[in-house]
Formats: C-alpha cells, sequence, structure tokens
C-alpha cells in the first residue's frame, strides 16, 4: 500500500494552481481532488499538473473518506467555514495566509483542531524559504547573539486591494517571518501603527509598524502599496552580528556583518564619559550557501511530517492565530492615530 496521503486542494485561483503543482510533486501526497465553484478554472488546474478529479462541491470532498486533508486557498473570509467543515470531517488542514479574517475565527479554528486531535496549519510559505530557514537556524544557534532590533521593508507598486489595507495584505509575511526566526516568536503585547491614505481610497496604502521586543529589543516593519521601486529586505540586528536577507537579490540573499558596537559596563561614576567606552566592531562579511528549493515544497513536506509525527507544524494554526492578533491591534492603533494597542493573547 502506498504511504502517501491524499489530499484535495480547495480553490483554484491565485494560490491554488501553486498549491496543486507541489503537493502533485511530493513524495509524500497524492492529489485528489481540485475543488472550486468555477470548475472549467479548476479543469485548467488540473489539466496543468497531469489530470486529477475536479468538483465543485466541497462536501463531496469532505464525505470522501479517502481524503486525510485539503489545502485552503479561498478568499480569507471563507477560511473559517471551510477548514471547520474539514476539520469536523476529520481532515487535516492548511491554510493560506492570513489564517482568517478575524482572530475571533481563527481562535475557533484552533480550538476545533486540538479538540479533533488534526493538524491545523498556516501556509507562511515565506517561512520556508532556503534564507529564511538559514536565518532562523543562525538565529537559534545564537550565532547573531541577542536580537536588538529588526528592521524590514516590504514596498512595490502594487495593487490596491478591495477589501483590506496594506497591512493585511503585506505585513503577514513580515509578522510570520518574526514569529519563526525570533526566539519565542511574535511575543509582544503592544503595538503601534500608523497608516497613511494620501490617494483618498478609504484604507491605508502606506504603513509603518512599531513592535517592541520583550527581549528589550524593537522591531520595524514598514509596508507600501506606493513606491515605485521594489524592495524586500530585512535587517536584524544581534549584540555579536548583524543580519541582511535582501529577497531580491538571487546572488547573495542573506549577508552576515561581523560589526556591531561594543559597549563597556560602566560604574555611575564613569557614566558621564560612555563614549570612551564605546567601540566599533568592523569585521569581516560573510555569505552563507543557500540550496535552491521551492518554499512550497518545504511546506509541503512539513505538512505531512507533522501529520505523521502528529506534532504542530513549524507554522501551526497558533502561529497563524499570533499574526492574526497583530493584525487586529494594528487596526485598533491606526483608529487612535498611532498610540500603542494592545495584542490579545489569550485563546
Amino acid at each position: 500500500m502506498s504511504s502517501r496521503r491524499r489530499i484535495a486542494v480547495i480553490g483554484a485561483g491565485y494560490w491554488g494552481p501553486n498549491l496543486a503543482r507541489n503537493f502533485r510533486a511530493s513524495t509524500d501526497w497524492e492529489l485528489a481532488y481540485i475543488c472550486d465553484l468555477d470548475t472549467e478554472r479548476a479543469q485548467r488546474v488540473a489539466d496543468s499538473v497531469g489530470g486529477v478529479p475536479v468538483t465543485a462541491s466541497l462536501d463531496e470532498v469532505l464525505a470522501d473518506s479517502s481524503v486525510d486533508a485539503v489545502a485552503i486557498a479561498t478568499p480569507a473570509r471563507t477560511h473559517h467555514p471551510i477548514a471547520l467543515a474539514a476539520l469536523d470531517a476529520g481532515k487535516h488542514v492548511i491554510v493560506e495566509k492570513p489564517l482568517a479574517d478575524t482572530r475571533a475565527k481563527g481562535v475557533e479554528m484552533v480550538e476545533r483542531a486540538r479538540e479533533r486531535g488534526l493538524v491545523l496549519m498556516t501556509d507562511h510559505t515565506f517561512c520556508y524559504t532556503p534564507a529564511v530557514l538559514k536565518i532562523r537556524e543562525l538565529i537559534a544557534d545564537g550565532y547573531l547573539g541577542d536580537i536588538l532590533f529588526v528592521d524590514s521593508v516590504r514596498i512595490n507598486l502594487g495593487l490596491i486591494q478591495p477589501d483590506v489595507d496594506v497591512f493585511w495584505d503585506l505585513a503577514p509575511h513580515d509578522l510570520s517571518i518574526l514569529d519563526f526566526v525570533l526566539p519565542g516568536g511574535l511575543d509582544v503585547t503592544s503595538v503601534a501603527a500608523q497608516g497613511a491614505d494620501p490617494l483618498k481610497t478609504g484604507k491605508s496604502c502606506i504603513g509603518y509598524l512599531t513592535i517592541p521586543l520583550r527581549s528589550g529589543g524593537i522591531a520595524h516593519v514598514h509596508v507600501n502599496w506606493l513606491s515605485p521601486t521594489k524592495i524586500r529586505q530585512m535587517v536584524i540586528g544581534g549584540t555579536k552580528r548583524t543580519l541582511v536577507w535582501d529577497d531580491l537579490n538571487p546572488q547573495q540573499r542573506v549577508s552576515v556583518y561581523d560589526r556591531g558596537v561594543d559597549l563597556a559596563l560602566q560604574s555611575k561614576e564613569t557614566a558621564d564619559s560612555q563614549a570612551s567606552n564605546v567601540s566599533y566592531r568592523l569585521g569581516d562579511t560573510w555569505a552563507p550557501a543557500l540550496p535552491e528549493q521551492e518554499a512550497l515544497a518545504n511546506v509541503a513536506a512539513e505538512f505531512a511530517a507533522a501529520i505523521r509525527e502528529d506534532r504542530a507544524a513549524r507554522t501551526s494554526g497558533e502561529s497563524g492565530l499570533r499574526v492574526l492578533s497583530v493584525l487586529e491591534a494594528v487596526a485598533l492603533s491606526q483608529q487612535v492615530h498611532g498610540a500603542p494597542a494592545p495584542v490579545a493573547t489569550e485563546i
């Protein structure tokens, strides 16, 4: 008997074809269905991966006892009802970001998966790129030291979304990466966010998000739909080294700088001469070799491993919930003109 599990992709729009292609190519999975209300669109996706059954009926997919899991790639407002129906049918679930369109719905999804003893995974795809996996490894090994700051920039001349602002559209990528690589994850109690809508679209097109870290450091995320240039860059500064991730530089995505500021310990008596105790470290720059792997292939492998090993996925439903919690706090902060807003943590 085959050890591969059977999965159905729900949604054949923007992201569904990518999921279908990677699950079809995976040695862990057998692609069982493409499900979409638009069966012609679903058929095109099915044909592109060599043929697979197509249906417009979610009920048909969930009633099939041979289907072990579903991958949801539908609009965010539909994630909650589809995921709950799948979990109630005994299927493991992976959901594209964001986990849901509200934190309350995300909480219900996490609780239902826990009750059913099933894996609920958030498809935070960037977390499975070779670059971000290496960043996680370097931080976990203490190579950067204690994290002092994170500066993240995700800007482009992008499509203004009809239903969400720039924070909900772009910031989930940066937030999910922070949750994945930082020790303790996205463990924050408050955030401050300022958004601007210079085009009068009714939603923020430019956003600046400040996140105090429990360690005493700080993270800053800049998102923008109106920039004529595209930048995807994150700088992570530690007490030992600083790392720069430039996702648009395929020759050198990750650079590690042995450069920084060393501040000698001083007594109160010498506090006035602080400048004399500061030294600047100017060491080597190193670029780690990264394997050529498609992130979604790693996503498919991790989903299968979490089910097989009966454990939470590395980007679990709880991870998706932490991102949702920050996004809702961002909305609250904008309502009070950038004042800090609390981040909900209770489930």
